[in-house]
């Protein structure tokens, strides 16, 4: 008689799509392979990191597979540039120097190719970030879907600015850049030819120059995210967590545009976790956030900058309620995998 354990075995599962999603899958990912194997330090997953023995520098690094290469208000090339450049930017810093790898895949058109690295030179240009060093190859057919950008980013922390995930504080504003969902949803039509494209565009572009507009307010800037993979939820709910509070914020004070709303209606998506490449999430002490919104709105990435809700004084910590527009709460929970795969 053969007797098996209860106990579900778990060498025969596989990666999933929803492992790279930012949500739940990805988190469970990093906290049982992919941190032990390194044996990382505990804290807070920061979108980047401050170099050990210079506290004045910041390094973070992304890879960009998004499908497809080119879309309504951006491509593979300009988005892998913001995207860096964004997460240095959450930690304060001012970029320095950028590397870039391609992972190509035989057959791809060099007329392909060449668009994008002309779209990712200019990017970098216009952002004023050099790219310093590189490194190219290319795989057999099917080995990889077209083209793979990875970059790594180098970054110097504006002396007054010391944002981090795990320090958002009871009574603090909670300020949104920009309108939410552009970006995931006209990547999806795009990709699968639904038409709303037409109507809308990604919203990716650098955002360095809008944090440093925040600098004056030094200390009072707690907490720089961008809701990327995950959206707006996710990103909420990693500061709840990290800053072990509770964050409530209004529905109707989120800026979703008509054209997203219409698009998340028709198939059944949340906009709040549909991803974004070109607004920034704030937590902000409560006495500065009229000044917060007033140096946000002073430059163009941050025109559309609204308040959209607070820390609670108490409630259960860790956790994101919505406050939805008929006056009723709910919780806002962090997304379990990927509603719009391959997004960056």
């Amino acid at each position: 008689m053969t007797i098996q354990c209860p106990t579900p075995n778990h060498e025969d599962e596989v990666v999933l799509l929803g492992h790279g999603a930012g949500g739940r899958l990805t988190a469970e990912l990093l906290d049982q392979l992919v941190l032990p194997a390194l044996a990382a330090t505990t804290g807070p997953l920061e979108d980047a990191a401050l170099l050990p023995g210079h506290p004045d520098l910041v390094i973070s690094t992304d890879s960009f597979v998004v499908s497809p290469l080119f879309f309504p208000g951006g491509d593979i090339g300009s988005l892998a540039v913001h995207g860096t450049v964004n997460d240095l930017a959450m930690r304060g810093a001012w970029p320095l120097a950028l590397s870039v790898s391609l992972i190509v895949e035989e057959g791809l058109p060099l007329a392909e190719l060449r668009a994008v690295m002309a779209s990712l030179g200019k990017a970098a240009q216009e952002a004023g970030v050099p790219v310093v060093t590189g490194d190219t190859k290319v795989v057999g057919r099917g080995a990889a879907d077209r083209l793979f950008i990875n970059t790594t980013g180098i970054g110097q922390r504006h002396e007054r600015l010391t944002p981090s995930a795990a320090l958002a504080r009871p009574g603090d504003a909670v300020l949104l850049s920009g309108p939410v969902g552009l970006h995931g949803t006209t990547v999806l039509s795009t990709r699968e030819g639904l038409g709303f494209e037409s109507d809308i565009a990604s919203d990716s572009r650098p955002l360095h120059r809008l944090v440093r507009a925040l600098v004056p307010l030094g200390g009072d800037i707690h907490v720089l995210r961008d809701p990327t993979r995950g959206g707006l939820a996710a990103a909420l709910n990693e500061i709840a967590r990290d800053s072990s509070v509770a964050v409530e914020i209004e529905e109707s004070a989120v800026p979703v545009p008509e054209a997203v709303a219409s698009a998340c209606d028709l198939l059944g998506l949340d906009p709040l976790v549909v991803a974004n490449e070109g607004c920034l999430v704030a937590f902000v002490a409560a006495g500065a956030a009229e000044d917060a919104l007033a140096a946000m709105r002073s430059v163009t990435e941050g025109a559309g900058a609204v308040r959209i809700g607070e820390v609670l004084p108490d409630g259960p910590r860790g956790r994101v309620t919505l406050r939805t527009l008929v006056g009723a709460r709910r919780i806002l929970d962090m997304p379990l995998g990927e509603q719009l795969p391959r997004i960056c």
